[in-house]
């Protein structure tokens, strides 16, 4: 795929990923933002109006 560039080892496997930020800057934005969100899957919920009044506090 142009654009994107696989680091591999000694065996050939694929260790890494270069990617082109210019061409594909949004759609890693938007892969990162996927993957803090499955990290932060199991945190405690919080409802729009704690979060709010919790903003306002500060």
């Amino acid at each position: 795929m142009q654009g994107i560039d696989f680091v591999v080892d000694e065996k050939g496997h694929k260790k890494a990923a270069v990617v082109d930020l210019k061409k594909y800057g949004t759609a890693f934005e938007d892969f990162i933002d996927g993957l803090i969100a499955v990290g932060r899957k199991k945190e405690p919920k919080r409802s729009l109006a704690v979060v709010r009044k919790r903003l306002s506090k500060k």
